[in-house]
């Protein structure tokens, strides 16, 4: 029979020994972690975007990603990833508008010779390169209809310094795809980067001479390149970049577009093989130099993931030049006012558009440069207006979205006046509209076909114009559609 316990006096018990508190340390720091993560995550909502730091001494010369400096730099990477450094990434298509200009001491010095947008694709490490021509006439803004290389100056004329964000929503607008980032350079910032690295190689594809090359005070000079293989200096790569009047077809604008392209790409290798542009110092040290002569959106931490990106990619650049040749985009004609103006061939962006989002699909490319070749769009014109027949918030808004982003001309989306509707309906407004249209919708839109209006709209009184579309935020149905899209219950919940 076992004795009674005195729990008032030592028992010689064997007892587990108390545990350290390191123990209670080391939960108390998975809690802050957890702490931090949660705040991280709110941060992350409120800011989609991380900075990477603009101290070049933060980044491992190899590498080029951020140091981590301490445990809070640590928790910092963790929180903000390198899937959030710059706009685009996660659609796995990061646009920069490149554009170049002569500066101070040149005629027009905020015009645009040079206006390229760089396309990259991080999962495949594909890069491509877009040419717009400078005289191709575009919409911008009060100004009417211009030619687009003059979207920097107007900015520039508005606000000192603004220029280059100006001229971005432009080709934003025009072109119908989100470039989020623009870097302008001008005839400074390029010779002398391009001596700062020893110069670049370039492989000239054929002989030309240019008895027209602007020259001091006004004057001309002779300029002349033979094909093949040669070194240039930062001077010399200017004159090849800028000539437009050279023979043996280097005489246009076009000719000088492939040799822009031509010669960014052979800049791009000599700074990765000299190690300059993967030297966050070095590449620093030169921004600061040419601080007067370059000005971009892009911050240093975003340069340095570029750089990374660059040290991958693939070395075959995909170049897509805008041009008027016998299978280009463009044609021209001369204005009311004499000027020499690019227009698209079909009369509207929607091929250009289409081919400058697949432009790292050559097949693509080649499919729609063919129907402009044959002058169809691949979007026949139409104004559409969207419908929400469901009780979803916001979903017609995002399917005008959508099909505006695909080069479709749409009207401002509202809700159905009847709701619940059940199945999803195309209705043709417009009798003389092509067929085209609707099948180019169903591709993105499955929905069945119906002529004229839904009896219900016909005998409501729910029609307004564009006379009211602002005043009246409840608006119904626009009668200037063309074609009528009322969203209905049967769609996924994709969107």
């Amino acid at each position: 029979m076992n004795e009674p316990i005195n729990l008032l006096e030592p028992q010689g018990l064997e007892l587990d020994e108390p545990k350290p508190k390191k123990k209670k340390l080391f939960w108390l720091f998975f809690i802050i972690i957890g702490l931090l993560s949660i705040v991280g995550c709110n941060t992350y909502r409120n800011y989609s975007l991380a900075k990477w730091s603009d101290d070049p001494a933060n980044y491992d010369l190899k590498t080029l990603q951020p140091k981590n400096v301490g445990i809070l730099q640590t928790v910092k990477n963790f929180i903000f990833h390198a899937d959030n450094v710059l706009e685009g990434q996660k659609d796995d298509r990061i646009n920069i508008l490149l554009l170049g200009i002569g500066g101070a001491g040149h005629d027009g010095p905020y015009l645009t010779d040079t206006n390229i947008i760089l396309s990259i694709k991080p999962s495949t490490n594909e890069v491509a390169m877009t040419s717009i021509p400078r005289d191709l006439g575009v919409n911008i803004g009060s100004h009417g209809v211009r030619k687009i290389n003059s979207a920097d100056s107007f900015g520039e004329a508005e606000t000192a310094g603004a220029g280059g964000e100006y001229a971005r929503q432009i080709f934003e607008k025009t072109f119908g795809i989100d470039i989020p980032y623009y870097a302008r350079v001008d005839f400074t910032a390029f010779q002398e980067i391009i001596d700062e690295v020893g110069g670049v190689t370039v492989n000239v594809p054929r002989s030309f001479v240019d008895y027209e090359f602007p020259g001091p005070n006004f004057s001309y000079r002779t300029l002349t390149f033979n094909a093949g293989v040669q070194a240039m200096t930062g001077d010399r790569a200017l004159d090849f970049a800028r000539s437009r009047h050279g023979n043996n077809g280097e005489g246009s604008d076009f000719s000088r577009s492939h040799r822009q392209q031509l010669m960014i790409s052979a800049l791009k290798e000599k700074l990765l093989s000299v190690g300059t542009y993967t030297n966050p110092i070095r590449v620093q040290s030169i921004l600061q130099s040419l601080s007067t002569h370059i000005t971009t959106n892009l911050n240093f931490g975003q340069m340095m993931y570029l750089a990374n990106l660059a040290k991958d990619a693939d070395k075959n650049i995909k170049m897509l030049v805008l041009d008027n040749s016998e299978t280009g985009f463009l044609k021209s004609y001369i204005a009311d006012s004499g000027a020499y103006i690019l227009a698209p061939r079909t009369n509207n962006f929607d091929n250009i558009n289409l081919a400058i989002q697949n432009v790292f699909d050559n097949n693509q490319v080649k499919i729609v440069q063919n129907l402009s070749t044959e002058n169809k769009s691949i979007f026949p014109t139409g104004k559409i207006q969207i419908l929400n027949g469901t009780w979803r918030a916001g979903l017609a808004a995002k399917y005008q979205q959508d099909l505006q982003e695909k080069g479709f001309s749409t009207l401002p989306a509202a809700n159905s006046p009847k709701r619940p509707i059940d199945a999803t309906t195309i209705y043709i407004v417009n009798p003389k509209l092509s067929n085209d249209i609707v099948l180019a919708i169903q591709k993105e839109i499955t929905a069945k076909v119906e002529k004229g209006l839904p009896e219900w709209i016909k005998n409501g009184s729910t029609n307004v114009n564009s006379s009211t579309e602002q005043s009246n935020p409840n608006l119904k149905f626009n009668t200037e559609a063309d074609i009528l899209i009322i969203l209905g219950s049967d769609l996924s919940d994709n969107k």
